[in-house]
């Protein structure tokens, strides 16, 4: 997997800017604000179609303009794919490739895998289980696309289900068959989904572990603990069970999206008992060991983004990510930092070839 060369026009600050990436390391340099953590979104929105800061496309656009364009050229299984990503206010956005448009945006998620560290991540532990899930969900419509479709499929029938509970509650009328139809619908999606995610969980346990003790040199059991009412036998009539309690709230009170991951660490909620340290290298052990699964599905590398990671972690736990990049374990890199010369220290020792980018004001100086 690697990416060539990106062209940016009216995203965010950058007006104009195209890069060409080194295969190896590409460090992107500048004050706070200046742009750098941008042209990271524009990759993780090339890989996914959405950015990894705004939930708003209308957000992406350059201030006072209409529309914006992001162009990737890539080596996917060692063949070319351009992939272009446009979006006008008002108006659907558009994910072409090779030139042709896609029908639906989800048809792209996959094709080109993406691990992103970046200096909030700590709020999967600290933050509630919406977070959680969205990172799991994340990965796993990376792995496979079956898995995306059933989730859109579970949050349409959701949807419509929580409507229809509101419905009943606004005008007296109970459609008991259609409710049941689609009580059916999210049992079974459920049930589904939730195996794909104990399958994946179970993959990456003893993975997580070993990065967990190459970052942090600690000796801690390390887990993540899936808890969910989907799997349990009598799911269908627990389901069924809280539909007194589903028309009361108007809200269905059952299924996998009321499901979460405890992250642990010597089987106790790190959240409560972990240093900071310790949740950071959590952090980090767990995108590495995403990154892990992601080359061995796909037989290559996907793209790693390392964001300010060097103003969040200490020395000792910086010199054991570099160890890991030195030895090979990654392929290309793309890391941000608000100090140069930090950076080049730090880079130097490693045999990698490094690219610096130096950014002002969204303006890129090579």
């Amino acid at each position: 997997m690697l990416l060539e060369s990106i062209d940016l026009i009216q995203f965010k600050n950058h007006l104009k800017t195209n890069l060409r990436f080194s295969p190896g390391i590409n460090c992107i340099v500048g004050l706070n604000g200046s742009g750098k953590t941008n042209i990271l979104d524009a990759i993780h929105y090339l890989s996914l179609t959405k950015s990894a800061v705004q939930s708003s496309d209308t957000l992406n656009i350059s201030h006072d303009l209409d529309f914006f364009s992001i162009i990737g050229k890539f080596q996917v299984e060692n063949k070319p794919l351009e992939v272009r990503c446009s979006f006008e206010a008002g108006k659907k956005k558009q994910i072409f490739q090779n030139g042709s448009p896609l029908p639906k945006t989800s048809d792209h998620v996959g094709m080109i895998p993406l691990v992103l560290i970046a200096p909030d991540d700590t709020e999967l532990i600290k933050g509630g289980s919406e977070g959680r899930r969205k990172f799991f969900d994340g990965l796993l419509s990376q792995l496979d696309h079956g898995y995306l479709d059933q989730l859109i499929r579970y949050h349409h029938y959701l949807k419509q289900r929580n409507a229809l509970l509101k419905q009943f509650a606004d005008t007296g009328g109970r459609d008991l068959t259609l409710l049941g139809s689609y009580d059916q619908e999210l049992i079974r999606l459920s049930v589904e989904l939730a195996q794909k995610r104990k399958l994946l969980l179970d993959e990456m346990a003893p993975v997580l572990q070993e990065y967990y003790k190459k970052i942090s040199s600690g000796l801690e059991q390390v887990s993540v603990n899936y808890e969910t009412e989907a799997l349990r036998p009598d799911f269908g009539a627990y389901f069924h069970s809280l539909r007194q309690k589903d028309l009361i709230t108007k809200n269905s009170n059952a299924g996998i999206h009321k499901d979460d991951f405890d992250f642990q660490i010597g089987g106790h909620p790190i959240r409560k008992i972990g240093s900071q340290g310790q949740q950071k290298s959590f952090i980090i052990a767990l995108k590495l060991a995403q990154f892990e699964i992601f080359e061995k599905s796909r037989g290559e590398k996907p793209l790693l983004l390392l964001d300010d990671i060097f103003d969040k972690l200490d020395d000792e736990r910086i010199a054991k990510l570099m160890e890991l990049v030195s030895q090979g374990n990654f392929g290309q890199i793309f890391l941000t930092d608000a100090r140069p010369e930090r950076s080049k220290t730090i880079l130097a020792g490693l045999e990698s070839e490094v690219f610096y980018f130096e950014v002002e004001k969204g303006v890129v100086k090579k």
